[in-house]
């Protein structure tokens, strides 16, 4: 464990108490994914340096509005409990240091163009002699081999891997509205260095991980890509609605639209009863829910029919209460006061190096028991830690 021993972000020494202490992430990545990957790993203990240009950092440092009191909130959302080290990768001597930064971690990130670290000498082949038990994580949008040239943006993966052909309405193919495929291949990558990490346990040997956002993409496609593999159906885009399950869409009430989730044929019988209409459950164009799916037009019609009656949020109440999955279409200020009100604790404060609270953050989801200390250290300021890590790469 190259960090162990060396002062955390927090100033302290303390002994290890969270899963990835003493583990060193060399954070060569940038705007979301690999961020996101490393911000996950400092959440969960490792200390990480987060390498970045000298003058303007991170790309996403200037991607606003909108901006926070400390930032551009797109970088904030997945840079906490790092540490800022500025570098002139075109300078031999910031060259040798980032090369030291590299042969002392456990994990190194990158998602340069594919090629870009080994024409810096900061590739895995550079690196794995003299550090042979160093995980190395490389993210690229579409692989290093036919698709080398090809830039890798979120929005062009949705539409290249298919997830826009089934997401929108039938004439309007849509994204989704936030970066999901950045999102899924951090989840994807932190889950491959872990796992590096449990072998490299045993074997005391790291491992090269390489990672795309295309692939992710057709990795959760789940259901729907195994729909044209497994029975030749191409899959379309239908709204709200869902290809096997009825009613499983949003529906529409007196005032705007309700999501209802029937997931199985006893939900559909109560929602049935809730609606005063129980001899759709008897139906039998409605009885199971594979009649629903070759009647879908005539009973959405039904139903909101019937729900127009009354507001969404009357619904909510009636049909939950009854044990049918339903709710109104919520803001994300509204779905993070649900999961507060329900205990979940989703937000965390963070706080900048003299312990201020300078704003909220959404916390790492996984909840421990026995609970983990959170930590809360700010995102970094461009080149905060630079002084001092350089120093420590400069001692034997």
């Amino acid at each position: 464990m190259n960090g162990a021993g060396v002062q955390q972000i927090d100033g302290s020494d303390r002994p290890l108490s969270r899963p990835l202490d003493g583990i060193l992430v060399a954070d060569f990545s940038r705007v979301l994914a690999g961020p996101l990957a490393t911000m996950t790993l400092a959440d969960l203990g490792a200390r990480v340096i987060k390498v970045e240009r000298t003058g303007s950092g991170d790309d996403t440092r200037s991607w606003g509005p909108p901006h926070s009191a400390t930032g551009a909130t797109y970088f904030e959302g997945v840079n906490r409990n790092k540490e800022s080290l500025t570098l002139d990768l075109a300078d031999a001597a910031d060259l040798a240091a980032a090369r030291r930064l590299a042969l002392r971690a456990d994990v190194l990130v990158e998602n340069f163009k594919p090629g870009g670290m080994d024409r810096l000498g900061l590739g895995y082949g550079d690196l794995t002699e003299e550090n042979p038990g160093l995980i190395y994580a490389s993210i690229t949008g579409f692989g290093s081999i036919g698709g080398a040239d090809l830039l890798g943006y979120d929005f062009m993966v949705q539409a290249l891997g298919g997830l826009m052909s089934i997401t929108g309405d039938t004439d309007n193919p849509m994204k989704a509205g936030v970066a999901l495929v950045d999102v899924l291949t951090a989840k994807d990558a932190t889950i491959g260095i872990l796992a590096a990490l449990h072998a490299r346990a045993t074997t005391g040997l790291g491992a090269r991980l390489e990672l795309n956002l295309l692939s992710s993409l057709q990795g959760a496609l789940a259901n729907q890509a195994q729909a044209y593999l497994g029975a030749g159906v191409e899959p379309r885009r239908m709204g709200n609605a869902h290809p096997s399950i009825v009613p499983y869409q949003l529906l529409a009430c007196a005032d705007g639209p309700l999501a209802v989730a029937c997931g199985n044929d006893g939900q559909f019988v109560r929602l049935a009863g809730v609606l005063g209409d129980q001899w759709l459950a008897s139906d039998e164009r409605f009885a199971t829910n594979q009649a629903r799916v070759h009647h879908r037009v005539e009973l959405v019609d039904i139903l909101e029919t019937r729900l127009r009656e009354a507001p969404a949020r009357s619904w909510h109440e009636r049909l939950t209460a009854a044990g049918v999955p339903a709710g109104r279409v919520s803001t994300i200020a509204e779905g993070i006061d649900l999961a507060d009100s329900l205990g979940l604790e989703p937000t965390i404060e963070v706080q900048d190096a003299s312990g201020v609270t300078v704003g909220r953050q959404i916390r790492h989801p996984v909840s421990w028991t026995p609970p983990l200390a959170p930590r809360t250290a700010a995102p970094p300021a461009l080149g905060e830690h630079s002084p001092a890590i350089r120093a420590w790469l400069a001692a034997p």
